[in-house]
């Protein structure tokens, strides 16, 4: 397993602790009740700290799965 999705994983892990890790690459929205607007403005705070890097929240609405957000960082650090 890379370091970028670890790390993601762990991410997870702080915005939702009842998540079991073997869910978390499959997690999205639309599964996770707990995945609320709160959580998600939480969840960009998260990845924005461990990744260094500062998130656009116009964006926000398109981060709405670990596979979409990996993607994103996978764009935005091979960019930067």
């Amino acid at each position: 397993m890379d370091d970028m999705r670890k790390r993601l994983i762990s991410c997870f892990e702080l915005v939702f602790p009842d998540l079991p890790v073997s869910e978390i690459p499959s997690a999205s929205q639309a599964s996770l009740s707990a995945w609320d607007s709160v959580a998600a403005i939480t969840m960009v705070n998260v990845v924005e700290d461990e990744f260094n890097l500062q998130i656009d929240l116009d964006i926000l609405a398109d981060l709405d799965s670990f596979e979409r957000i990996l993607a994103y960082l996978e764009t935005e650090v091979r960019a930067a």
